[in-house]
């Protein structure tokens, strides 16, 4: 009989199998972990999933979550305010589709 899906990361569907797997293969910290499974890299970016994901890396380590590293956290170059994005120009893309038709 076959077990159902654990997922750890519900957004980009990543299964604890395939975290698991992924250790298996080598990829033994969270950031290459991250790169190669996606865990942590979808809409929610780690909030729903990253503390699940480095408390399994400790537990296949054997060491304590603590003294696991975290992952490589990329904000904006530039943050903008709602303001400002609501402010921006039309992208040239839609003028152009616009003459086509």
């Amino acid at each position: 009989m076959s077990h159902p899906k654990t997922f750890l990361c519900r957004c980009e569907d990543v299964t604890l199998e395939e975290f698991r797997e992924a250790y298996g293969e080598g990829f033994s910290e969270l950031e290459s972990l991250k790169r190669y499974t996606g865990v942590g890299t979808g809409f929610c970016q780690g909030k729903g999933c990253m503390s699940e994901a480095a408390a399994e890396l400790a537990r296949l380590r054997g060491i304590e979550p603590g003294q696991i590293r975290l992952t490589t956290i990329r904000p904006p170059a530039e943050p903008l305010t709602f303001g400002q994005l609501a402010a921006l120009d039309e992208p040239i893309f839609h003028a152009a589709q616009e003459e086509e038709e």
